[in-house]
């Protein structure tokens, strides 16, 4: 008689358990649907993303070298290499060289030896590649030239709820708003990835602002997927977060505390149903 008691006494106990374990793997489940990148991408499909690239602007500053199978041709093409002074102001410190690059000024243009006043803004570096290259052949400088165009101040800005927020220098220009964020060292557990801000600064300091769902395939096909020079990220920290900062400016203190009484509530609640 005593064990058939003690054993629904045991049920009894259980079923009141069950019921918070239950909301806990439901919160769980609920909790990584928020936090997962591109949950909604189907496994085995493709994707078609139009990168349109990107486009020269005022205060830009570029790199341009031209050559050709014979090297002297194009001496009179390129900028000088600019020596600077590396390490220690001692004599014996050495001495290294740096290319000079073009600044793009407010008029969209630059001064290219030889050639002139070239207006560039509003060209993608393969085309004004193309352009500098045919201007050398129409003026007879060399038949055959090589001319390669790259950014020499291409930098992103990642800001918020990242592990290592700050503005980063990139050293290719077709980086993806995914690849800058793993710079950033990903989003934090706290930072909101169904509305990430993209501020864009446009041609005649026009400002853009896109806003992004890291969570959505969809992404991919956003504007601000593919991003440009001086672009700034930025991820908004969640309602949890947002809430605890009114009360209490130390967010891992009042996030470690509330999460505290939580356990305790619950191991508290587990002793009293098993006593």
């Amino acid at each position: 008689m005593y064990q058939h008691v003690n054993k629904k006494y045991n049920f009894l106990k259980m079923n009141r358990i069950l019921p918070i374990l239950l909301c806990c793997v439901l919160f769980s489940c609920n909790t990584s649907k928020k936090v997962v990148y591109m949950q909604d991408v189907l496994n085995n499909t493709t994707d078609t993303v139009v990168n349109r690239g990107i486009v020269i602007q005022p205060k830009d500053i570029l790199s341009i070298v031209v050559t050709c199978i014979i090297p002297d041709l194009a001496i009179s093409l390129n900028l000088p290499l600019y020596s600077y002074q590396a390490g220690s102001t001692t004599a014996a410190t050495n001495y290294s060289s740096r290319m000079l690059g073009y600044l793009v000024d407010m008029d969209g243009c630059v001064d290219f030896p030889v050639l002139g006043r070239l207006k560039v803004a509003g060209l993608t570096r393969e085309q004004l590649s193309e352009m500098i290259k045919q201007k050398i052949i129409e003026n007879g400088l060399i038949k055959e030239p090589i001319v390669n165009v790259e950014f020499m101040n291409f930098k992103i800005s990642v800001l918020g709820e990242v592990r290592n927020p700050g503005t980063f220098n990139m050293a290719d220009d077709k980086i993806t708003i995914l690849e800058a964020i793993g710079r950033a060292g990903d989003l934090t557990i706290y930072g909101k990835r169904d509305n990430v801000l993209v501020q864009r600064r446009e041609q005649n300091d026009v400002i853009m602002y896109y806003r992004v769902d890291l969570r959505s395939a969809d992404l991919v096909h956003s504007p601000a997927f593919f991003l440009r020079q001086n672009d700034v990220v930025y991820v908004s920290p969640n309602n949890t977060v947002a809430a605890n900062s009114r009360i209490n400016q130390n967010r891992t203190l009042g996030v470690s505390i509330n999460l505290a009484s939580f356990l305790t509530n619950i191991v508290l609640l587990i002793y009293n149903l098993s006593n």
